[in-house]
């Protein structure tokens, strides 16, 4: 028995056309043509998507009490703004997550994690970072207190730590080490410096 070419009528032309022109050739010049129509509009849309992506934004903060007025990538993150733009590297790159709390801030009174937090939505907005908490001189009580209680090995948290404790205590949750322990959980030191952070917090919560 031969073998035939699934379904392929008896008599049918074979691949080469009466001309010489085989149907494949044809085929591949067509979708050749098509394809190199679409590429100009890949372009224009490539380019008119890279140009939206690259949209600026005229934001206004106040940090530290000093006002700013800036024009910005929309998908710059409050975090990068601080460190990049005003220099204020004070406030740290820990995960970039969300999960570590090292680049705590107070955004209008309010403790948030900067690294989330993108820049263009809090046009007029009030900012402090670690840098604005000394005074004339003087540091904050909660910036002395972790000096006192060793609520620091590395460092490199601590910014983020004292942040959220500034917010931890204006919320009125500083009255006892297993509050403190509960409402500062979002803040995570590597070095495990957690008993002298209680400490530290427990006694600025007193002095302020």
């Amino acid at each position: 028995m031969t073998n035939q070419e699934p379904f392929a009528a008896a008599g049918a032309e074979s691949e080469t056309t009466r001309e010489g022109v085989s149907r494949r050739s044809v085929l591949l010049t067509v979708g050749g043509a098509a394809s190199m129509a679409v590429v100009p509009e890949l372009a224009v849309q490539s380019a008119s998507a890279s140009r939206l992506s690259a949209s600026t934004s005229r934001v206004r903060l106040a940090v530290n009490g000093m006002r700013h007025e800036l024009d910005l990538d929309t998908r710059q993150s409050l975090l990068d703004l601080l460190r990049e733009d005003l220099g204020l590297t004070g406030t740290k790159k820990g995960c970039n997550q969300g999960a570590c709390g090292a680049c705590t801030i107070l955004l209008n009174g309010r403790r948030v994690v900067s690294c989330l937090t993108l820049a263009a939505m809090h046009d007029g907005a009030i900012v402090e970072t670690i840098e604005g908490l000394e005074k004339n001189g003087e540091l904050h009580p909660l910036q002395s207190a972790f000096v006192e209680h060793d609520g620091l090995q590395c460092g490199f948290c601590t910014p983020g730590q004292i942040m959220s404790a500034v917010g931890c205590i204006a919320e009125g949750h500083a009255g006892s080490p297993e509050d403190i322990r509960f409402w500062m959980s979002g803040n995570i030191c590597r070095c495990g410096a957690y008993p002298g952070i209680v400490a530290a917090v427990a006694d600025a919560a007193k002095r302020v």
